[in-house]
Protein backbone atom coordinates (compact mmCIF):
# COMPACT_ATOMS: atom_id res chain seq x y z
CA UNK A 1 0.00 0.00 0.00
CA UNK A 2 1.49 3.43 -0.95
CA UNK A 3 2.48 5.58 2.01
CA UNK A 4 -0.10 8.29 1.24
CA UNK A 5 -2.89 5.70 1.10
CA UNK A 6 -1.71 4.03 4.29
CA UNK A 7 -1.70 7.38 6.04
CA UNK A 8 -5.33 7.95 5.16
CA UNK A 9 -6.54 4.41 5.91
CA UNK A 10 -8.52 3.96 9.15
CA UNK A 11 -6.93 1.93 11.90
CA UNK A 12 -8.39 -1.55 11.56
CA UNK A 13 -7.48 -4.77 13.30
CA UNK A 14 -9.46 -7.71 11.84
CA UNK A 15 -9.36 -9.41 15.25
CA UNK A 16 -12.36 -7.55 16.65
CA UNK A 17 -12.86 -8.58 20.29
CA UNK A 18 -16.09 -10.42 20.98
CA UNK A 19 -18.50 -8.35 23.11
CA UNK A 20 -21.07 -11.05 23.80
CA UNK A 21 -20.59 -10.73 27.56
CA UNK A 22 -20.91 -6.93 27.41
CA UNK A 23 -24.41 -6.69 25.96
CA UNK A 24 -27.80 -8.14 26.81
CA UNK A 25 -28.77 -11.55 25.38
CA UNK A 26 -31.45 -9.81 23.29
CA UNK A 27 -28.97 -7.34 21.82
CA UNK A 28 -26.50 -10.14 21.09
CA UNK A 29 -29.18 -12.11 19.25
CA UNK A 30 -30.00 -9.00 17.19
CA UNK A 31 -26.31 -8.50 16.42
CA UNK A 32 -25.90 -12.10 15.24
CA UNK A 33 -28.96 -11.84 12.99
CA UNK A 34 -27.77 -8.49 11.63
CA UNK A 35 -24.32 -9.85 10.79
CA UNK A 36 -26.01 -12.84 9.15
CA UNK A 37 -28.18 -10.51 7.09
CA UNK A 38 -25.11 -8.68 5.77
CA UNK A 39 -23.43 -11.98 4.89
CA UNK A 40 -26.57 -13.19 3.11
CA UNK A 41 -26.98 -9.99 1.12
CA UNK A 42 -23.42 -10.47 -0.11
CA UNK A 43 -23.94 -14.19 -0.73
CA UNK A 44 -27.00 -13.51 -2.89
CA UNK A 45 -25.28 -10.81 -4.95
CA UNK A 46 -26.93 -7.73 -3.46
CA UNK A 47 -23.92 -5.98 -1.87
CA UNK A 48 -22.03 -2.98 -3.25
CA UNK A 49 -18.50 -3.11 -1.79
CA UNK A 50 -18.68 -1.13 1.50
CA UNK A 51 -21.73 0.90 0.45
CA UNK A 52 -25.36 0.52 1.54
CA UNK A 53 -26.66 -0.45 4.91
CA UNK A 54 -28.83 -2.71 7.04
CA UNK A 55 -29.95 -1.55 10.48
CA UNK A 56 -31.91 -3.00 13.37
CA UNK A 57 -33.29 -1.55 16.59
CA UNK A 58 -31.50 -2.47 19.80
CA UNK A 59 -34.00 -4.48 21.90
CA UNK A 60 -34.83 -2.71 25.15
CA UNK A 61 -33.02 0.50 24.17
CA UNK A 62 -35.49 2.98 22.62
CA UNK A 63 -33.85 5.31 20.14
CA UNK A 64 -30.77 3.12 19.56
CA UNK A 65 -30.05 1.03 16.49
CA UNK A 66 -27.21 -1.07 15.11
CA UNK A 67 -25.63 -0.39 11.71
CA UNK A 68 -22.50 -1.36 9.81
CA UNK A 69 -19.16 0.42 10.23
CA UNK A 70 -18.37 2.28 7.01
CA UNK A 71 -15.30 0.50 5.73
CA UNK A 72 -15.97 -3.21 6.14
CA UNK A 73 -17.16 -5.45 3.33
CA UNK A 74 -20.43 -7.28 3.92
CA UNK A 75 -18.52 -10.57 4.03
CA UNK A 76 -16.51 -9.20 6.98
CA UNK A 77 -19.48 -8.31 9.18
CA UNK A 78 -19.65 -9.92 12.60
CA UNK A 79 -21.94 -9.51 15.59
CA UNK A 80 -19.25 -7.59 17.50
CA UNK A 81 -18.37 -5.28 14.58
CA UNK A 82 -21.63 -3.32 14.52
CA UNK A 83 -21.90 0.31 15.58
CA UNK A 84 -24.60 1.33 18.03
CA UNK A 85 -25.92 4.83 17.32
CA UNK A 86 -28.89 6.94 18.34
CA UNK A 87 -31.47 8.72 16.20
CA UNK A 88 -29.34 11.88 16.16
CA UNK A 89 -26.30 10.05 14.83
CA UNK A 90 -24.31 9.93 18.06
CA UNK A 91 -22.17 6.80 18.31
CA UNK A 92 -23.07 5.01 21.55
CA UNK A 93 -20.55 2.20 21.18
CA UNK A 94 -18.19 0.80 18.58
CA UNK A 95 -15.27 -1.62 18.29
CA UNK A 96 -11.69 -0.37 18.67
CA UNK A 97 -11.28 0.92 15.12
CA UNK A 98 -11.68 4.24 13.32
CA UNK A 99 -14.49 3.31 10.96
CA UNK A 100 -17.53 5.53 11.47
CA UNK A 101 -21.09 5.78 10.21
CA UNK A 102 -22.01 6.32 6.58
CA UNK A 103 -23.76 9.71 6.63
CA UNK A 104 -26.38 8.65 4.07
CA UNK A 105 -27.02 5.49 6.07
CA UNK A 106 -27.67 7.50 9.22
CA UNK A 107 -30.01 9.96 7.47
CA UNK A 108 -32.13 7.25 5.85
CA UNK A 109 -32.24 4.72 8.66
CA UNK A 110 -32.69 7.17 11.54
CA UNK A 111 -35.64 8.76 9.74
CA UNK A 112 -37.44 5.45 9.36
CA UNK A 113 -36.63 4.13 12.85
CA UNK A 114 -37.92 7.39 14.32
CA UNK A 115 -41.18 7.38 12.36
CA UNK A 116 -42.10 3.72 11.83
CA UNK A 117 -42.45 2.14 15.27
CA UNK A 118 -43.67 -1.08 13.64
CA UNK A 119 -40.31 -1.47 11.88
CA UNK A 120 -37.27 -3.09 13.50
CA UNK A 121 -35.11 -3.60 10.39
CA UNK A 122 -34.32 -1.41 7.37
CA UNK A 123 -32.37 -2.59 4.31
CA UNK A 124 -31.11 -0.41 1.44
CA UNK A 125 -29.37 -1.80 -1.67
CA UNK A 126 -27.77 -0.60 -4.91
CA UNK A 127 -28.12 -3.68 -7.10
CA UNK A 128 -27.93 -3.41 -10.87
CA UNK A 129 -31.50 -4.66 -11.23
CA UNK A 130 -32.86 -2.44 -8.46
CA UNK A 131 -31.16 0.65 -9.86
CA UNK A 132 -32.35 -0.16 -13.38
CA UNK A 133 -35.99 -0.45 -12.30
CA UNK A 134 -35.63 2.71 -10.22
CA UNK A 135 -34.77 4.55 -13.44
CA UNK A 136 -37.80 3.24 -15.36
CA UNK A 137 -40.81 5.54 -15.59
CA UNK A 138 -43.08 2.50 -15.21
CA UNK A 139 -41.38 1.42 -11.99
CA UNK A 140 -41.98 -2.12 -10.74
CA UNK A 141 -44.67 -3.88 -12.76
CA UNK A 142 -47.02 -6.56 -11.35
CA UNK A 143 -46.18 -9.05 -14.07
CA UNK A 144 -45.14 -12.00 -11.87
CA UNK A 145 -46.60 -13.53 -8.75
CA UNK A 146 -43.52 -12.38 -6.84
CA UNK A 147 -43.82 -8.76 -7.95
CA UNK A 148 -47.55 -8.70 -7.13
CA UNK A 149 -46.50 -9.03 -3.51
CA UNK A 150 -45.27 -5.42 -3.91
CA UNK A 151 -48.25 -4.14 -5.89
CA UNK A 152 -48.48 -1.22 -3.46
CA UNK A 153 -44.84 -0.21 -3.24
CA UNK A 154 -43.78 3.38 -2.57
CA UNK A 155 -41.59 5.73 -4.62
CA UNK A 156 -39.29 8.57 -3.58
CA UNK A 157 -37.91 10.99 -6.16
CA UNK A 158 -34.15 11.46 -6.34
CA UNK A 159 -32.82 14.56 -4.56
CA UNK A 160 -29.10 13.78 -4.70
CA UNK A 161 -26.99 11.80 -2.24
CA UNK A 162 -29.06 11.54 0.94
CA UNK A 163 -27.00 13.76 3.23
CA UNK A 164 -29.44 16.46 4.32
CA UNK A 165 -31.70 15.99 7.32
CA UNK A 166 -34.53 17.92 5.68
CA UNK A 167 -35.02 15.00 3.27
CA UNK A 168 -35.97 12.71 6.15
CA UNK A 169 -39.53 13.99 6.34
CA UNK A 170 -40.08 13.41 2.62
CA UNK A 171 -38.57 9.91 2.80
CA UNK A 172 -40.92 8.95 5.62
CA UNK A 173 -43.95 10.53 3.98
CA UNK A 174 -43.31 8.72 0.70
CA UNK A 175 -42.70 5.37 2.44
CA UNK A 176 -46.02 5.53 4.29
CA UNK A 177 -46.90 2.04 5.53
CA UNK A 178 -45.30 0.18 2.61
CA UNK A 179 -42.74 -2.61 2.91
CA UNK A 180 -40.84 -1.59 -0.25
CA UNK A 181 -39.86 1.85 -1.48
CA UNK A 182 -38.12 2.37 -4.80
CA UNK A 183 -35.71 5.27 -4.50
CA UNK A 184 -35.86 6.78 -7.98
CA UNK A 185 -32.54 6.75 -9.86
CA UNK A 186 -30.98 5.20 -6.76
CA UNK A 187 -32.02 1.72 -5.58
CA UNK A 188 -34.31 -0.26 -3.30
CA UNK A 189 -35.30 0.12 0.34
CA UNK A 190 -37.33 -2.35 2.38
CA UNK A 191 -38.51 -2.42 5.98
CA UNK A 192 -39.63 -5.28 8.18
CA UNK A 193 -40.90 -6.14 11.64
CA UNK A 194 -37.78 -8.32 11.99
CA UNK A 195 -34.48 -9.00 10.25
CA UNK A 196 -35.75 -12.30 8.74
CA UNK A 197 -38.80 -10.54 7.34
CA UNK A 198 -36.80 -7.64 5.90
CA UNK A 199 -34.30 -9.99 4.26
CA UNK A 200 -37.16 -11.93 2.72
CA UNK A 201 -38.57 -8.64 1.39
CA UNK A 202 -35.30 -7.52 -0.23
CA UNK A 203 -34.63 -10.97 -1.72
CA UNK A 204 -38.09 -11.05 -3.33
CA UNK A 205 -37.93 -7.39 -4.41
CA UNK A 206 -34.59 -8.02 -6.10
CA UNK A 207 -35.99 -11.13 -7.80
CA UNK A 208 -38.98 -9.08 -9.00
CA UNK A 209 -36.70 -6.46 -10.53
CA UNK A 210 -34.48 -9.01 -12.24
CA UNK A 211 -37.34 -10.94 -13.80
CA UNK A 212 -38.99 -7.73 -15.02
CA UNK A 213 -35.82 -6.61 -16.74
CA UNK A 214 -35.36 -10.05 -18.31
CA UNK A 215 -38.91 -9.99 -19.65
CA UNK A 216 -38.59 -6.43 -20.96
CA UNK A 217 -35.28 -7.27 -22.64
CA UNK A 218 -36.99 -9.77 -24.94
CA UNK A 219 -38.95 -6.97 -26.56
CA UNK A 220 -42.08 -9.12 -26.52
CA UNK A 221 -45.41 -7.83 -25.26
CA UNK A 222 -45.75 -8.18 -21.48
CA UNK A 223 -48.80 -9.87 -20.00
CA UNK A 224 -50.20 -8.12 -16.94
CA UNK A 225 -52.99 -9.91 -15.02
CA UNK A 226 -56.25 -8.01 -14.43
CA UNK A 227 -56.30 -5.50 -11.55
CA UNK A 228 -58.59 -7.67 -9.45
CA UNK A 229 -56.21 -10.65 -9.76
CA UNK A 230 -53.24 -8.47 -8.83
CA UNK A 231 -55.13 -7.18 -5.79
CA UNK A 232 -56.19 -10.69 -4.78
CA UNK A 233 -52.57 -11.86 -5.00
CA UNK A 234 -51.34 -8.84 -3.04
CA UNK A 235 -53.84 -9.54 -0.28
CA UNK A 236 -52.80 -13.19 -0.16
CA UNK A 237 -49.29 -12.03 0.77
CA UNK A 238 -50.40 -9.95 3.75
CA UNK A 239 -49.12 -11.12 7.17
CA UNK A 240 -52.63 -11.61 8.57
CA UNK A 241 -53.31 -14.15 5.81
CA UNK A 242 -50.11 -16.20 5.89
CA UNK A 243 -47.27 -16.71 8.34
CA UNK A 244 -44.86 -13.75 8.62
CA UNK A 245 -42.19 -13.79 5.93
CA UNK A 246 -38.85 -15.26 6.93
CA UNK A 247 -40.11 -17.50 9.74
CA UNK A 248 -39.25 -20.71 7.92
CA UNK A 249 -36.43 -19.30 5.77
CA UNK A 250 -34.25 -17.78 8.47
CA UNK A 251 -33.17 -20.87 10.45
CA UNK A 252 -32.31 -22.62 7.19
CA UNK A 253 -30.33 -19.58 5.98
CA UNK A 254 -28.39 -19.48 9.27
CA UNK A 255 -27.54 -23.15 8.82
CA UNK A 256 -26.29 -22.33 5.33
CA UNK A 257 -24.04 -19.57 6.69
CA UNK A 258 -22.75 -21.85 9.44
CA UNK A 259 -21.68 -24.36 6.80
CA UNK A 260 -19.91 -21.66 4.78
CA UNK A 261 -18.31 -19.54 7.52
CA UNK A 262 -19.73 -19.25 11.07
CA UNK A 263 -17.54 -16.25 11.96
CA UNK A 264 -20.53 -13.91 11.62
CA UNK A 265 -21.46 -15.11 15.12
CA UNK A 266 -18.28 -13.65 16.69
Amino acid sequence: MPDDVAARAPNFDPRIPCIRDQVSPAEWAARVDLAACYRLIDLYGMSDLIANHVSVRVPGEPGHFLINPYGLLYEEMTASAMLKIDLDGTVISQPPFDYGVNRAGFVIHAAIHRARHDVDCVIHTHTAAGMAVSALDCGLLPITQTSMRFARCAYHDYEGVVLNLDEQARLVADLGDCDLMILRNHGLLVVGHSIPQAFNHIHRAELSCRTQLMAMATGAKLITPPDDVVELTFQAYQPNVRRPFGVLDWPALLRKLDRIDPSFRD
